[in-house]
Formats: C-alpha cells, sequence, structure tokens
C-alpha cells in the first residue's frame, strides 16, 4: 500500500492512490491533516489547472510546499481533485 513519510511521521497511506505524472496522488481521506498547514503557494499546470499548496510541520519542523492537490482541476485531471501528492524530500513508498 503507498505510504507517504516524512520526518519520521506517515502523512498518508492508501491504496487508492491515482497516479499522474509519475507521482502518487493519495485520496483526501487517507491523509493525516494534523500534519498539513494550508500554504498561500498556488501554481498553475496547462492540463491540470490551478494547484494548491500545503506546508507539512512535524515535530516542530516545516517542510514548505512539500504537499500539493488541485481542488477543482480541469476536465482530464477530474479523477485527481482534492488529492495529494508530495515532493520535497517527503518519500513515498508504492
Amino acid at each position: 500500500m503507498p505510504k507517504a513519510t516524512w520526518n519520521g511521521a506517515v502523512l498518508a497511506e492508501s491504496d487508492q492512490c491515482e497516479q499522474v505524472e509519475g507521482n502518487h496522488y493519495f485520496p483526501p481521506n487517507s491523509i493525516r491533516r494534523q500534519y498539513f498547514k494550508e500554504s498561500a503557494t498556488h501554481t498553475t499546470c496547462s492540463w491540470k489547472g490551478e494547484a494548491s499548496y500545503y506546508d507539512i510541520v512535524v515535530n516542530g519542523q516545516v517542510n514548505k510546499d512539500a504537499a500539493w492537490y488541485y481542488p477543482s482541476p480541469k476536465e482530464a485531471a477530474k479523477h485527481i481533485a482534492g488529492h495529494v501528492a508530495f515532493w520535497k524530500g517527503v518519500r513515498v513508498e508504492p
């Protein structure tokens, strides 16, 4: 089962991830929200739409913008709406 970890904490775990462009997108109900803090960062993908970001906070350490999601993706990416993906040192094990 895919699992995302950082700084000794399990951030998300699910066997219902969607894979897009080599990234595991975890369903919203699989993330451990106590580690996620909304970020003001947004980026735009030409085919997925506007992404929003979370800072990951574990044991007082912050990993800025280490997770992202598409709250209202374009039609081609509708299957990942609200799903969360990771980078910046977050380890995702398949």
